[in-house]
């Protein structure tokens, strides 16, 4: 084998391992560490969407957002919300696609993506659960858990990308 196909296969193999713990993390932070119910309509606070925007940090577009899919409908599908699962596979990778994978995790479009995934996942939970249970006005009710764990997950977020920052995690993997 060539030196350039060692070095692809190499790259390959590590971003095919990134993105299998990326997966790992965000399930079982979702579905089992942290997760606090919050409201009546199922809804908890969980470190999972922690995870999906360090992998879209990390990983290239289309790992991203397979992993955040993937990772979120796993945790729906072990914690028995299974009537979420499409929902969550459609709104979580529109997370990914927020971040940037230049230069520092916490930078300025980073810290804008937090707001603007915290409006996508409020509004697509909003309308899925509108139309899971048939009205535009029940869910309004319990939306105020959607800021709470979107406030919760981008408040993680800064606190680990400013300690990956400062360890200087990103030259340590090459991808």
């Amino acid at each position: 084998m060539s030196e350039n196909a060692n070095s692809r296969a190499s790259k390959s193999v590590r971003l095919l391992t990134l993105s299998a713990m990326f997966i790992a993390a965000i399930t079982l932070s979702t579905a089992y560490l942290f997760h606090i119910p919050i409201s009546s309509n199922g809804s908890y606070i969980h470190l999972g969407d922690t995870f999906i925007y360090l992998a879209a940090c990390f990983l290239p577009m289309p790992y991203a957002v397979i992993v955040a899919s993937v990772g979120g409908g796993l945790a729906d599908f072990i914690s028995g919300a299974t009537l979420w699962i499409i929902p969550t596979m459609i709104i979580k990778p529109l997370h990914a696609v927020c971040f940037t994978t230049k230069g520092k995790l916490l930078c300025k479009r980073n810290v804008i993506a937090l707001f603007i995934c915290g409006i996508t996942s409020i509004g697509g939970y909003y309308i899925a659960e509108s139309i899971l249970y048939g009205s535009w006005i029940l869910p309004l009710a319990t939306i105020w858990s959607g800021f709470v764990q979107s406030g919760g997950s981008g408040l993680f977020f800064v606190v680990i990308a400013a300690a990956l920052d400062k360890m200087g995690i990103r030259d340590k993997i090459k991808l």
